[in-house]
């Protein structure tokens, strides 16, 4: 960065000493210069090349080259995906008839995808018939779980309604009579044992019997006590547990059948899912293999009508595009590539590419004359029939640069002589003039802004401001500003157009000899010349924009000082700002101009490449 600022610096010295070296010089050099201009303008002048303005006929045309194409023509392409080898191919110019083979292409690759597909399809229908079978399967066992299912909940509930109404009152009825009988043998043994004590006192039984009964006695007490506390336990416990189990029972055995008719329906649906999903699979087999089917069918492309075979590399060739492979057998297609064209009537049409500067000009519906270089002499006639809206991309991808838009022009009757393919000349026709006034295009310049020529005179040549309309790029139509048998210039004076504009100076580096104003001998200075358009930074003293661009009095006009001013207002200007003026400058020029404006820029620029190189010496 240091080092760009410090030649950026030194550069901007140079040029400022530049400035003043010029200053000096075009001081001195201007009363030599108003001597030699006013003595040699006027040879020049009169060497210079005129033309004398006429009025008579004159049509003004588009000329394009195109190709003949039929008007109505079925175009075959290949409908193969992906890319194949053409093995058969049709000869070029066959007269064929509806069904006959035109194209044929490698099927090898189809047939070994259509055997693999049937081996897939077969597969898939195994798969989607053992999936129908499973949603039998799984509606048949959906069944039988839920019918179990539902068994257990009806087997529950009775066993709860068993249990209140029947079990439960059975054994309380068991236990109070176990009661009742444990209360009379109580009873029982109690009345002997009183007995057996009364006998014992009075001698009648031992003691051994009287402990008999006793125990007997304790024994039907025990009972007793036993049957009461049964019946307690029965009516405190185990009843309500027994009768809670088989409430609980019912709640498991519902809840067992929810979940039956969950999973039930879950499996039938997961089985009719896997069946859908195989029937699609298996749809999807099928498809590929039909789809493989009509492949292979369209590697041969048959004839849909009679006629005459033309490739339609042939076509796009003669159009131009020279990109394109000739057809031939061997080579490699890919899809949807165009391959034979079969005209179907005698009916033509010629295709030619309008250059976006002609599109203003032509129009739908204007007559065209068609010459075939194949048929000398003969002209056909037409009218433009379609114009694209848009350039053609192949065009565009070739040469961003160049922009053409695709023109039909259809021919008037039918013409069996023409053939599809052929080169072609279209002239179309946007004015045709039976009385008009003309001169040639080199003649007519533009000075700020307008439409100008120079009239002979006896004094020399003067500018003339003229009204002019459309151009053949060969003579223009004069409107108004000009009559017949006047002597225009056929190379306007560039030189005296710059006068009137500012001079625009550039300061080269190296010393060059430069005559004197005087015609004395040659000296060594610093020699200001013509600023080159691009404006090279290194090897131009920047100067103001020419008065026709920013107003005010012109450069020749101002002081010193102006001068001055104006250089350095102009100095500061960004790129973009000397870009902007430049382009205002090149679009006020005919295109002659520019065309000599361009030329004499890279002549200087020639130069200016051998100056810097010399002085970097």
């Amino acid at each position: 960065m240091s080092g760009n600022r410090s030649n950026t610096s030194a550069e901007q010295k140079k040029l400022s000493v530049a400035a003043i070296v010029v200053i000096v010089v075009g001081v001195l050099g201007a009363a030599g210069f108003a001597l030699t201009r006013s003595a040699g303008l006027g040879s020049a002048r009169e060497a210079q090349p005129t033309f004398h303005v006429r009025k008579g006929p004159l049509t003004i045309s588009v000329v394009e080259s195109g190709t003949i194409k039929s008007l109505e023509q079925v175009s075959l392409k290949s409908e193969v995906e992906g890319q194949t080898t053409l093995i058969y191919l049709a000869p070029e110019g066959t007269r064929v008839q509806k069904g006959d083979l035109l194209v044929e292409l490698d099927a090898s690759k189809l047939q070994d995808e259509l055997l693999q597909q049937q081996i897939s399809v077969d597969n898939s229908e195994a798969a989607f018939i053992r999936a129908r079978e499973n949603v039998a399967v799984a509606k048949n066992q959906a069944e039988s779980n839920i019918s179990k299912a539902e068994l257990d909940y009806q087997f529950a509930q009775e066993d709860v309604k068993q249990c209140v109404e029947g079990t439960h009152p059975k054994e309380v009825k068991e236990a109070e009579s176990n009661i009742t009988l444990a209360r009379e043998e109580l009873e029982r043994a109690a009345e002997k044992l009183k007995w057996s004590e009364r006998l014992f006192n009075e001698k009648y039984i031992s003691q051994t019997e009287l402990e008999a009964d006793r125990l007997t006695h304790n024994r039907a007490q025990l009972n007793y006590e036993l049957a009461v506390a049964s019946l307690q336990l029965l009516q405190d416990y185990t009843s309500k547990r027994k009768l809670a189990q088989l409430e609980s029972n019912v709640d498991q055995a519902k809840m067992a059948l929810e979940r039956v008719k969950l999973q039930a329906n879950a499996d039938i649906v997961q089985a009719e899912a896997d069946l859908k999903a195989k029937e699609t699979e298996l749809r999807q087999q099928r498809s590929k293999f039909d789809k493989c089917e009509r492949q292979i069918a369209k590697t041969k492309i048959l004839a849909p009508r009679d006629g005459l075979v033309v490739y339609a590399t042939s076509v796009q060739g003669g159009g131009g595009r020279r990109d394109t492979q000739p057809l031939q057998e061997g080579q490699a297609i890919r899809e949807r590539q165009e391959l034979i064209y079969v005209p179907s009537s005698e009916s033509m049409m010629a295709q030619v590419p309008i250059h976006e500067s002609s599109l203003e000009k032509v129009q739908v519906d204007m007559p065209v004359r068609v010459s075939v270089g194949a048929l000398p002499g003969k002209v056909f006639t037409g009218h433009v029939a379609k114009i694209a809206p848009l350039p053609d991309a192949q065009s565009a991808w070739l040469n961003p640069d160049l922009k053409v838009y695709p023109t039909e022009i259809h021919l008037d009757n039918t013409h069996s002589e023409l053939r599809t393919g052929m080169n072609c000349r279209a002239e179309i026709i946007v004015e045709q003039h039976t009385d008009a006034m003309y001169v040639p295009v080199q003649a007519v310049t533009r000075v700020g802004g307008e439409p100008t020529v120079y009239l002979r005179e006896r004094s020399g040549f003067r500018s003339q401001t003229i009204k002019i309309g459309l151009d053949n790029n060969s003579m223009v139509h004069v409107l108004a500003g000009l009559e017949p048998g006047q002597e225009v210039s056929l190379t306007p004076p560039f030189e005296e157009k710059r006068e009137r504009e500012e001079p625009q100076v550039v300061v080269v580096k190296t010393e060059k000899p430069v005559v004197a104003p005087t015609g004395g001998a040659p000296t060594k200075s610093l020699v200001p010349q013509p600023k080159p358009p691009d404006g090279d930074a290194q090897t131009t003293a920047q100067s103001p924009p020419p008065e026709g661009e920013r107003g005010g009095p012109s450069f020749r006009d101002m002081t010193p000082e102006q001068r001055e001013e104006a250089r350095k207002r102009f100095q500061n200007m960004s790129a973009e700002e000397r870009e902007a003026m430049m382009r205002k400058r090149m679009e006020s020029m005919t295109p002659e101009q520019r065309e000599e404006f361009q030329r004499r820029r890279n002549q200087r620029e020639s130069g200016d490449g051998n100056d810097r190189g010399g002085g970097h010496e």
